[in-house]
């Protein structure tokens, strides 16, 4: 098993980049704002719920269970948070980000990056 691949790395990192409690996250995702943003599996404008808005659904999922409760697929999909939170951020635009489609985008993601 790689270093990536450690079950207790890859919690702590994956805790470390959601920093949204499951209740907050929730809300989030009921709002305008969170169904604006995120591509879609059909296109970006496509119908449906964006890959983000949905990964923030397994994600709420993930933090409401128990660390004995998480199967490989919940950590391979800890993993991919992880990285499109340390991408996202890479590529944070300049100015206020408040009320940006990055920021909304990221929050979707469990990560408020105004924390």
């Amino acid at each position: 098993m790689s270093r990536r691949e450690d079950p207790q790395q890859t919690y702590r990192e994956f805790t470390e980049a959601v920093n949204m409690r499951p209740g907050e996250l929730s809300s989030w995702l009921e709002s305008d704002e969170s169904k604006q943003v995120g591509w879609h599996k059909g296109g970006r404008s496509g119908a449906g719920e964006s890959v983000g808005h949905e990964s923030g659904r397994k994600i709420i999922n993930l933090l409401r269970r128990k660390r004995d409760q998480l199967s490989e697929g919940d950590y391979r999909h800890m993993r991919t948070v992880v990285g499109y939170v340390h991408r996202h951020l890479a590529q944070r635009p300049s100015g206020d980000v408040r009320s940006t489609r990055w920021r909304w985008s990221l929050m979707n993601w469990g990560h408020d990056p105004l924390k």
